[in-house]
């Protein structure tokens, strides 16, 4: 560089032409400062070349890098570089301009890639003149060594690679594209608000809410959701990736020798590349190569034109070669589309489960279907029979339509006669074009997806010799499978093409005869489907055996029934029974399989498909999926809720409905290795039998169901009951002592503090549906908030306080809650619905929570008082106890006085069940029943049993409301060892002794089966330590805590006693 450096500008342009190795150099003959080097095999090669511009400017003698980027950036060198650079003719426009400082030996050399928009900093980078990297820039700019286009009009030189690095990666590839994408994303709603109501992404944004998505909002509120400017920023990426990599492999493919020049690649340009199976991609391209860039804004310009810049500097050859292999079973693309999400958005990588569903268990599945389509449909083809129509209507990244189309290459190598009779293209593309193409078919809602499919699917085509001439498209719609309606009448351009892929997408959905519908559906409990046609779809599953299903927990239900996933089994279960015959195969949430809320589901599944197979394969770290064995039990997926795989044929021959059951158990790994190696055929399936009131799809002993059903529900012997409070602000409402309580609610009612404020104030997270405002005036117009605190069973043996008023608690439960108000009332408390083992009882003589017995999603706390009061209408009165009755049924109590010969007390019924609740045959023998619905009484005519069991209900009732003499006796110690007495990451259980901090603070004599013993989905003696994390433990907490030890001891011991009065299940 040094020769660089010194002499006469001519000289040194001269000493750069000869480094550089170009046939060429030349004054601007327009006359500008700049002098052009122009690459070529020769003079005349070089003449129709574009330039780079050499220009020598005294600002970068001696300026710094930020400097000279401000200069550079600044409105003269605006208006004399970009001004030059825009004012040429193509052949003499430069594609870099080189600037070197006037000085001899000093100074730093500016390098500038000019893009639509104007000179912009990520476009310039400086360098001192002898710093070691720049003869390696230049280096990519020799002569034999940079790439030249082909642009028709002139040979452009690819300069991209001198400014970002020429990728040989799929991995790097897609990180630079994310951090270019990001950018695209940020420009968005600046450009949005500049322009006109008319303007191009104003007219995009509005038909991508009519069309696709009406909740979409400009940006998003949080990194994991969906937004305008995410999805367009996604769809530019991965749009001009496409047409990135198609346009190169056309290239590869038609090239006739070596010294062909690969063609050009800019935004004008780029759709030209898309393939044909595509048009929707191509048409929306190639509107945006036709918006000028003055209304695109400069930021959007620049971000697209890096991003250009990004796919043209890639060593393309180097890049799909990673796509040309598979490690293992990964499938690359999605590889890439996670690289690229980590890099974008890596909260939005949770979402992975949305559109990726692992190889693994699309093998098992399209397998499976195949089978069946040969075994029971009588299609000797399977999937490759050419009647066979399949459609997967959340296709995603397009995993399963993908194996499809490698399952019948597979078969057309094998069978090329059979599957091409008839035709007269036998080639594997005329197979294609006409017995492919027009009879697979998929609807994905999400344009990045969208786009992945595409790519994926006809980068399959492109690697198995598909000739892209028939003008034929991929039958992948953007479109929600959900909605049935026909398009409106296109308004605006971008609607149009939207609209179109709509229309095509309704003739499938309507009239298309669909044998096999297969794929992974969202599963999402805050659905987006909410259209008046989305929620109607799932209607039908609002029955069951003709009666309409009632919950006490309508929303819950409500949001349960509404999930997308129920919403794509019922579209699949439609379309099928319209077909009359065929196959239904999703993975998906397995909840549906026992929760109440889906028994009209699968009553309605059972009466439209005559072969149901489950194969369970648990995985919800929600709901701690043990193993039978000690085994992790992982998910297939990278998520929380566990899944099923379930295949529903519809068999017109065989009308006997036959339902299986299969469980998948083990380590992800195993799981996988199992699935690949199996089939239907090879799974080892129970037949069970699903039958009223439930329809479960899972196994049952019913000889054992019907025993238990002869009990008593908890609802019926207890009408009035709710579910427990739902603050939804514990932190502000609940607390262990009362005075923090009454401080934050007269603070949230303080009129000198604006509602923004007293949000940011107390932490309160704001809920849709909660007008805040609304809220505060109501609380004001209380005269004495010391009436509303009350005491709350907030978990075992945890005894707290609450503001008790709807301005603050979420969901007050009062119809129940009233009769609990003054405390002396019993209340039992108790789940509809566990996960694993029923432990899930608890007594109350004050309100509660809906997680006083457990946290956990399905497993809700209920409350049953024991005594109602009525005409209480509000919450201040007191109940008097000679006002109470019963909450005992009229049937019930006819019953047990039948059995007894006399009616016993409410209290004596009471304890009875709760003695019943706390046998551990009772709850080993009925577990599976335990799991699904409220737990059932049994009643027994021996008068004797009844009173026994009854008086050890009455010492547990005592025990667990911290009442029994007992708990005096205590037998633990406290130990102070320097750690002030308080709870912290210390916590843990050590040969008795429960250590409280790291100093060694101590409760010693702890027995081990005490410490373990759980309430619900509490371990008690932890739980009630954890919850107190950080604070010091008074010595009332101390007492406390060494009864509560007492307390579960003889409630152990208890429960051995009750079962050794029970002689025997059934009771008699």
């Amino acid at each position: 560089m040094r020769a660089v450096m010194t002499g006469t500008q001519e000289d040194r342009v001269e000493e750069l032409r000869k480094i550089l190795g170009y046939p060429v150099k030349e004054l601007d003959r327009e006359g500008s400062r700049f002098w052009y080097l122009r690459p070529g095999e020769s003079k005349e090669d070089a003449a129709d070349t574009c330039p780079i511009a050499v220009g020598f400017y005294a600002e970068l003698n001696d300026g710094s890098d930020r400097d000279i980027r401000q200069f550079l950036i600044a409105p003269e060198q605006q208006n004399n570089i970009y001004g030059h650079y825009v004012g040429r003719v193509t052949t003499e426009q430069p594609v870099m301009y080189l600037l070197l400082p006037e000085a001899n030996l000093q100074g730093r050399v500016a390098l500038i890639l000019p893009t639509e928009g104007g000179l912009r900093q990520r476009q310039i980078q400086t360098f001192e003149w002898s710093d070691r990297e720049l003869p390696g820039r230049l280096s990519r700019l020799q002569q034999g060594t940079v790439r030249i286009a082909d642009r028709l009009t002139a040979l452009i030189p690819q300069v991209d690679w001198v400014f970002y690095p020429g990728v040989k990666t799929a991995e790097k590839l897609a990180q630079l594209m994310a951090e270019v994408a990001r950018r695209i994303e940020q420009a968005i709603p600046s450009v949005y608000e500049t322009e006109t109501a008319g303007g191009y992404l104003h007219k995009l944004f509005e038909s991508f809410r009519k069309e696709l998505l009406p909740t979409l909002k400009l940006q998003a509120d949080n990194e994991k959701d969906y937004s305008f400017a995410d999805i367009y920023a996604q769809t530019v990426a991965y749009g001009l990736f496409t047409a990135r990599v198609f346009g190169f492999l056309k290239f590869k493919r038609e090239k006739k020798n070596p010294n062909d020049l690969e063609p050009d690649f800019y935004r004008d340009n780029a759709w030209e590349f898309l393939p044909e199976t595509n048009p929707f991609l191509r048409k929306l391209f190639e509107d945006i190569s036709k918006q000028p860039p003055e209304d695109l804004g400069e930021d959007l310009v620049s971000a697209v034109s890096e991003l250009l810049s990004v796919l043209r500097a890639a060593e393309m050859d180097a890049v799909l070669s990673d796509f040309e292999q598979k490690i293992g079973q990964e499938d690359i693309i999605i590889r890439f589309y996670e690289d690229f999400l980590k890099a974008y958005k890596p909260q939005m990588r949770e979402r992975r489960g949305v559109y990726y569903t692992p190889e693994p268990v699309v093998s098992y599945m399209v397998r499976s279907v195949d089978i069946l389509l040969k075994e029971k449909f009588n299609k000797p083809l399977g999937l490759a029979d050419p009647e066979v129509i399949i459609l997967d209507p959340a296709c995603g990244t397009g995993t399963f339509l993908l194996w499809i189309c490698q399952l019948i290459y597979q078969r057309f190598q094998e069978l090329p006669e059979a599957l091409t009779e008839g035709l007269a293209d036998k080639s594997w593309s005329g197979y294609v074009k006409e017995r492919l193409l027009p009879r697979i078919f998929g609807f994905e809602l999400l344009m990045a997806p969208y786009a992945i499919a595409h790519l994926k699917l006809s980068l399959f085509l492109e690697e198995t010799g598909y000739r892209f001439d028939s003008g034929k498209r991929l039958a992948v719609y953007l479109t929600n499978a959900l909605e049935q309606a026909a398009p409106d009448k296109p308004e605006i351009p971008f609607q149009e093409f939207i609209a179109e892929e709509g229309e095509a997408a309704l003739e499938v959905k309507q009239n298309q005869p669909v044998m096999v519908i297969v794929g992974n559906p969202p599963y999402s409990i805050q659905s987006q489907n909410l259209s008046e046609n989305a929620r109607a779809l799932v209607n039908a599953y609002r029955f069951v055996d003709g009666l309409p299903i009632k919950e006490k927990g309508a929303l819950q239900f409500e949001k349960n029934i509404q999930d997308d996933y129920v919403k794509f089994i019922r579209f699949a279960q439609l379309r099928i029974e319209k077909t009359g015959c065929g196959i239904l195969a999703f993975v998906c949430n397995h909840s549906y399989l026992n929760n109440l809320t889906f028994r009209g589901m699968r009553q309605s599944l059972i009466k439209t498909f005559n072969k149901i197979h489950v194969l369970d394969m648990h995985g919800s770290s929600k709901k701690k999926d043990i193993l039978l064995s000690a085994t992790k039990n992982e998910n297939v997926f990278d998520i929380s809720q566990g899944v099923s795989i379930n295949i529903f044929n519809k068999d017109p021959v065989h009308k006997n409905v036959i339902i299986r059951h299969s469980i998948l158990q083990g380590l992800c790994s195993q799981k996988y290795a199992w699935l690949l190696k199996n089939s239907l055929n090879t799974t080892e399936w129970q037949s069970i039998l699903s039958q009223s009131p439930y329809y479960l799809f899972v196994p049952q002993n019913n000889d054992l169901f019907s025993e238990y059903n002869n009990g008593w529900k908890l609802t019926e012997v207890m009408s009035q009951n709710s579910l427990g409070i739902i603050t939804a602000r514990d932190s502000i409402v609940v607390d262990f002592e009362r005075d923090p309580v009454l401080n934050r609610a007269t603070i949230f009612r303080n009129t000198n503090v604006s509602d923004e404020k007293v949000c940011e104030q107390l932490h309160i997270p704001l809920k849709k549906g909660w007008n805040v405002a609304k809220a505060r005036q109501a609380l004001r117009k209380e005269l004495e908030l010391n009436n509303f605190i009350k005491k709350i069973l907030y978990r075992p043996f945890d005894t707290r306080f609450i503001f008790y008023h709807s301005s603050l608690t979420w969901s007050m439960a009062f119809l129940t809650m009233q009769h609990m108000l003054n405390g002396n009332n019993l209340g039992l408390i108790t789940n509809r619905q566990v996960n694993n083992e029923f432990k899930h009882v608890i007594v109350s003589n004050s309100i509660i929570n809906d997680c006083t017995v457990s946290s956990a999603t399905k497993e809700r706390s209920y409350l049953f008082p024991l005594y109602l009061c009525p005409d209480i209408n509000n919450h201040q009165q007191l109940i008097l106890q000679e006002q109470r009755r019963p909450n005992l049924s009229q049937n019930f109590l006819k019953d047990i006085t039948s059995k007894l010969g006399y009616t016993p007390t409410p209290e004596a019924i009471f304890y009875y069940i709760y003695a019943i609740f706390h046998s551990a045959t009772y709850r080993t023998r009925y577990a599976e029943f335990l799991k699904i619905d409220f737990p059932r009484v049994p009643l027994t005519s021996n008068d004797r049993l009844f009173r026994q069991l009854a008086a050890y209900g009455e010492e547990l009732v005592a025990l667990h409301l911290m009442k029994s003499p007992k708990l005096d006796n205590t037998i633990t110690q406290y130990e102070d060892r320097g750690g002030d007495r308080v709870v912290d990451a210390g916590l843990k259980y050590q040969q008795g002794d429960v250590i409280i901090n790291k100093k060694g603070d101590r409760f010693s004599g702890v027995p081990e089966n005490v410490w373990n013993f759980y309430v619900g989905g509490y371990q008690v003696c932890q739980k009630w330590l954890k919850d107190r994390k950080g604070r010091t433990l008074s010595d009332e907490d101390i007492l406390h805590y060494m009864r509560i030890v007492v307390a579960l001891q003889e409630t152990i011991e208890l429960m051995a006693k009750i079962d050794a009065a029970i002689p025997g299940f059934p009771i008699q």
